[in-house]
Order: structure tokens, then C-alpha cells, then sequence
């Protein structure tokens, strides 16, 4: 049975209910994936659905990069569908997040809401805000749906563009007052801070309020957990989606690689909360 709500509310309950912050990025790229899964029909899924069932009561969120499944052609989007689908009908209450960072002209967009609300029935989406509130609109209309607009982001070569100085302020300030004042007609907004980078966190938390970030660079991509917690917490101890992928789902390559992700999940979940 699936739940029909909005992405937030979904959010909120199963944050309760798993006491998580803990988003696990099921970036399954097929040449880390252990032999043994290898050799199934469909291995990116089943590898996810190990994962998946191993975790479940410890996440508030699973986030699949689409990169990792269009690199297979027809085959990884079969098995990233299986994914979303068995998701949705074993763990509905599991908000589903899909990192296709999307963002094109409107009729463009229109395309891209249809593949991804409507046929994968995906819960949330990344988005990038580069060509404006106006270009968005099919995604931010869908107002039970999570619009996850990049904003400082976890790469290294974040700031060439993210902290160039817009009438004195740094550009990701302004894509956040954006975010907050003027995008989020429908209370669907998100932003994507990122673990590394705790100073620039705090900042957005200062403009966002208690507007929910998606934080990615935990783990392999080396954020201090206790500097990102601390600075980007909401007035109510949550408002945060900490993504750990690598970290997570690659813990292990032997036969165990499931328990091992569960293992690293907790421990990642019972470091978050020691913070909050």
C-alpha cells in the first residue's frame, strides 16, 4: 500500500519514526557492485534491494543517482525502476529522492516531471537554478513532490561560480533568498548544502530557516559530522537529509557487503544524533 502525501510530511514521519537523518545514496555503479551480485539477471537492483532491506529502519530517505543507472543504457533503467518500484510497495513510507540534478527550458522540464513523477514516481528530484524560477515551474507546481534546488554544493570546484560576488554577496546567498522568498509558493522548496563546506551551511541555515537541506559529502567525500550537524540544524533539531554513499553501500565487497552497510548506516545515524 502506498502513501499519498506530501514529500515534506512523509519526511517528517519517517524521521520520527527511525529517529534517522541518515540519507542512503544508492549509487550502484556495476564495477564496485561484489561479484557474487553480479552474476544475478539484474544486479544493480538486486544489490540495491539487499542494501535496501538491511537499512530500512535506520534511514530517513534513500537517494538514487541516475547517473549510476543510465550509464547501462535500457538495462540500468529497468533495474533503477525495479528499484523505485519495490521501494514504493515494500517501504512506502521511505521517501524516495531522485539526484538527476534537472534544469532546462520549461517545455523541456515538462518531459522531464513526466519521466520522473509520473513513470518513476520518484518523491523528490535535484534541480539547478540556473535558468530561473520560470524554467522550473513543472517541477515547483507539483506541490506534493520535494524540489531540491542546488545551492552550495559538496565539489571542490564549488565556488567558482557558487561564491562569485553578486552586488557584494556571494552567488549561493542569492540562489538561497530566491529559494525561500519567491520559489517556495507551495512549501515544496529544498536546498542541497554540502558536508564540506560547514561555514557556508551555517549561512544558508541563517537565510532558509527551517527549510529541509539535502547535505551530501559525508563520508567518502570527507564532512566533519559533528561541524555540519551543528551548523545546519533547524529550530527543531532536524531539517536535515545527511547523504552517505560510498561510504554506505560500498563498506563491504565480500558476501557480507549488506551487514556491513548496515553496520556503517547506524553507526552514521548514532554520530548525527549525538548532535542534535
Amino acid at each position: 500500500m502506498e502513501i499519498n502525501m506530501s514529500f515534506q510530511k512523509k519526511l517528517d514521519a519517517i524521521v520520527k519514526k527511525n529517529n534517522s537523518l541518515v540519507c542512503v545514496g544508492l549509487d550502484s555503479n556495476f564495477d564496485k557492485i561484489p561479484v557474487l551480485v553480479k552474476k544475478r539477471k539484474n544486479p544493480q537492483f538486486e544489490f540495491n534491494k539487499s542494501i535496501i532491506d538491511a537499512t530500512r529502519d535506520l534511514v530517513c530517505a534513500y537517494k538514487l543517482n541516475t547517473a549510476f543507472y543510465e550509464a547501462l543504457g535500457l538495462k540500468g533503467i529497468l533495474q533503477l525502476e525495479f528499484t523505485l518500484t519495490y521501494l514504493r510497495k515494500k517501504y512506502p513510507e521511505i521517501p524516495i529522492i531522485l539526484d538527476a540534478k534537472r534544469g532546462d527550458v520549461g517545455n523541456t522540464n515538462e518531459g522531464y516531471v513526466k519521466f520522473i513523477f509520473d513513470y518513476l514516481r520518484a518523491d523528490a528530484v535535484t534541480l539547478h537554478p540556473y535558468l530561473g524560477k520560470e524554467a522550473l515551474s513543472p517541477f515547483l507546481e507539483r506541490k506534493d513532490k520535494g524540489c531540491i534546488i542546488l545551492c552550495r554544493t559538496s565539489n571542490r570546484g564549488a565556488g567558482e561560480f557558487q561564491d562569485l560576488k553578486v552586488n557584494g554577496e556571494p552567488l549561493y546567498k542569492i540562489v538561497a533568498k530566491k529559494v525561500v522568498e519567491e520559489w517556495n509558493m507551495n512549501n515544496n522548496c529544498l536546498m542541497v548544502v554540502g558536508a564540506t563546506y560547514p561555514k557556508e551551511l551555517q549561512e544558508v541555515r541563517k537565510i532558509a530557516g527551517d527549510m529541509t537541506f539535502l547535505v551530501p559529502g559525508i563520508g567518502a567525500q570527507g564532512g566533519d559530522v559533528e561541524k555540519t550537524v551543528k551548523a545546519g540544524l533547524n529550530s527543531k533539531k532536524a531539517g536535515m537529509i545527511i547523504n552517505s554513499s560510498r561510504g554506505i553501500i560500498f563498506a563491504s565487497s565480500g558476501k557480507n557487503f549488506d551487514k556491513r552497510a548496515r553496520k556503517e548506516t547506524k553507526k552514521l545515524r548514532d554520530e548525527i544524533n549525538r548532535y542534535r
